[in-house]
């Protein structure tokens, strides 16, 4: 643990840290002008626990959860002068060939469970509370792959945080006092080009991600040209410390239409490890030498999102 402390954080910080889900769904809505949409999305942001708890009664096993983000401009409107450090909307990044694209979501709902059904039901009632105050931008529903694996074959996640390293790279502590027990998240959803990807030979699939395909053993690339996905998505900063993100990303698709992708959900405590994460992939370290997961994953979206303490979310609906 470095930086601030953390220990202060409150208890009531919203479910970061949750196990990883068999299911998912990433909802991010827009929010209309006015007042009325104003005070609708304020009082139903006021309610969402007692959502997930009058859903996830009927099944106490699935685990059901739901972690609220709130944009940049959506902020502004809830809570004007009054801002976490960080939060901006998400940066665009132009680097050669791939971008990395900025694309709108004033709320994001991020809906867990062990049972795709608990989900779908949560959502339902959430859609029809909100009603016309709000409209869709994007809907993905997530499903965990075989053992937590992507679409591309590898385990996904390997590299998360766990036991108390999840609070302290995930949630402010000190460093942002008004905002203890936040934090940051940023969605980006992916499509992958499979046909292209199963043309790749399995031990150049390898070197691209940093792992062993089969059985996820980390591979050494320190003396390699160029640097593989495990590399450049490691945070090292100028005094040589690690920063860890929580990633709970989710293979979604659909056979039939030939979609097939990774929705990235990155939780953390510091937005600048986030984007200096998608710097060093899109750009490259040095420059040009960007990740080659990109010549096969293409994002379609990019938010920004802050998920307040439960307290905080509560002050913000009006509670």
């Amino acid at each position: 643990m470095t930086g601030n402390s953390w220990e202060r954080v409150p208890i009531d910080a919203q479910s970061v840290g949750a196990p990883l889900s068999h299911a998912a769904i990433f909802l991010v809505l827009n929010v209309g002008e006015g007042d009325d949409a104003l005070a609708k999305v304020r009082s139903t942001l006021g309610d969402v626990e007692d959502l997930v708890k009058t859903v996830g009664f009927r099944d106490l096993s699935a685990r059901l959860s739901c972690i609220v983000g709130v944009g940049s401009d959506l902020w502004d409107r809830l809570s004007p002068g009054r801002r976490p450090s960080e939060l901006k909307p998400f940066t665009p990044i132009a680097g050669d060939p791939h971008h990395a694209p900025s694309t709108p979501g004033d709320l994001l709902f991020h809906i867990r469970a062990e049972r795709p059904d608990i989900c779908f039901e949560f959502e339902r009632i959430l859609l029809q509370t909100l009603g016309a105050a709000v409209s869709l931008v994007d809907e993905v529903n997530g499903f965990r792959y075989f053992d937590a694996r992507d679409l591309l074959g590898f385990v996904d996640g390997t590299a998360n945080p766990d036991g108390p390293d999840i609070a302290a790279s995930t949630l402010i502590g000190d460093e942002d006092p008004d905002f203890r027990g936040g934090s940051y998240v940023v969605v980006q959803k992916y499509l992958h080009d499979m046909a292209a990807w199963g043309g790749v030979s399995t031990a150049l699939q390898e070197e691209i991600i940093g792992r062993t395909k089969i059985d996820n053993i980390e591979l050494d690339d320190d003396a390699a040209p160029r640097k593989s996905h495990k590399t450049l998505a490691t945070i090292v900063d100028a005094e040589g410390v690690e920063h860890d993100i929580l990633r709970d990303n989710m293979p979604f698709g659909r056979a039939g239409h030939g979609e097939f992708g990774t929705y990235f959900i990155g939780y953390s405590r510091r937005l600048w490890v986030i984007e200096k994460m998608l710097q060093r992939m899109f750009v490259g370290e040095p420059a040009g030498a960007y990740d080659r997961l990109l010549d096969f994953s293409t994002p379609q979206t990019g938010v920004t999102f802050f998920a307040p303490s439960r307290g905080l979310l509560q002050r913000l609906s009006g509670g």
